[in-house]
């Protein structure tokens, strides 16, 4: 048999295969390229009156571009090298006044379309926050407000979420919450405030969760109260957060911490942020943040200073904290202290640290709107 030829029963032996193979390659769904893609893995959403948050869970970042459309009111993202995940629920009701209904879809080969039918809407915001990667998309309504000023603390890490750990195993996530116990008791006792708290118990939030409660609350100023801790056992003092982009590292590695992410991803999220951080003076909520942040750092200095020695003013400062993105409001993140110090965490195992520091902070909240706008007078409850 010359080169080339085959029997006619050899042929009929490979043309089995030869329809397997073409069915496989016509027929299957993901292709290498598609395994490439990153997966749309799940929506998650909080409601409340006049504010809804969709979270939009992936497997690793993506690219993205807002839009919006009227009759009828429609905000989408399109995810760029995206696939849905074949257990995704791709469509589910909301109707909660602003958001009617979430509409998923595979609007080509390489985008995957997130559709939110609305009511109305007064302002949205889209942003990205890394490990785990998702997007998260603000949604806000008429707003609405009673005569008392609303403050919302939030005692970082709890539940299974230890935060730092110092001197003879005291926890960060204790600490903080008997703190911010505190600030609530003290406020509410000044009259003329309604406080809550991102949890008054021993139980983990995850940190968008925490911005959600701030805006379902409506409120005025968002507070969150963290323990600091480094490496070098020397480090000590106290220091307050806005939200920024900084260059200075020791910031970087503050944030990498109570993010629970790399200072390399902290260096990354600059890039990914950048439009999140524009978007702050247009609101002008970088400036009062600014404000609240150093009215706080000066009492809380000033009222330990009178009754303890040694204390440092680390000052206040910028950083990427997470748990601040998306707040509404002019928002802060508070370290009160080293619990990794050993003279500090001696301090923060005490009461009366404790309740200095919250006296601290509350006097720094009183201060804001005393100086901002006069406080609305109203009955004691």
């Amino acid at each position: 048999m010359t080169l080339g030829m085959q029997r006619p029963e050899a042929k009929s032996r490979f043309l089995p295969v030869f329809i397997v193979l073409l069915f496989w390659f016509v027929f299957t769904p993901f292709s290498q390229a598609d395994a490439e893609k990153v997966r749309v893995k799940g929506i998650r959403h909080w409601s409340s009156e006049g504010y809804t948050r969709v979270v939009i869970d992936l497997s690793k970042p993506a690219e993205f571009t807002k839009h919006r459309l009227k009759n009828p009111e429609r905000l989408f993202v399109d995810l760029k090298n995206c696939a849905i995940t074949e257990d995704i629920k791709k469509t589910f009701t909301v109707s909660d006044g602003i958001l009617r209904r979430v509409r998923t879809a595979q609007y080509s080969s390489d985008t995957v379309r997130v559709v939110l039918d609305l009511n109305e809407i007064v302002d949205s915001k889209v942003f990205f926050i890394t490990d785990p990667p998702r997007v998260v998309i603000d949604v806000f309504g008429n707003p609405w407000r009673t005569g008392i000023r609303r403050v919302v603390i939030d005692p970082g890490h709890g539940g299974h979420d230890p935060g730092a750990i110092g001197y003879k195993g005291l926890k960060e996530k204790d600490v903080v919450l008997d703190i911010a116990l505190r600030v609530k008791k003290i406020l509410e006792k000044a009259g003329g405030y309604e406080v809550f708290l991102t949890r008054d118990k021993d139980v983990y939030l995850t940190l968008e969760e925490r911005t959600v409660i701030a805006n379902k609350k409506n409120a005025d100023l968002f507070v969150s109260i963290h323990a600091n801790a480094n490496r070098r056992k020397a480090a000590r003092g106290i220091e307050t957060y806005l939200l920024n982009w900084t260059d200075d590292e020791e910031a970087m590695r503050v944030a990498a911490r109570e993010n629970a992410i790399s200072i390399r991803r902290m260096r990354q999220a600059r890039s990914e942020l950048g439009f999140i951080l524009a978007s702050l003076e247009l609101q002008n909520k970088r400036d009062e943040s600014l404000k609240l942040a150093h009215y706080i750092q000066k009492a809380m200095v000033s009222n330990l200073g009178r009754k303890y020695r040694h204390v440092v003013d680390l000052g206040v400062k910028q950083a990427l904290f997470y748990v601040l993105f998306g707040a509404r409001m002019p928002s802060v993140l508070v370290e009160v202290s080293f619990i990794t110090n050993y003279e500090e965490a001696k301090r923060l195992k005490s009461w009366r640290y404790r309740e200095q520091l919250a006296q601290g902070i509350a006097s720094g909240i009183k201060t804001y709107f005393s100086s901002t706008y006069p406080i609305q007078k109203v009955a004691q409850r």
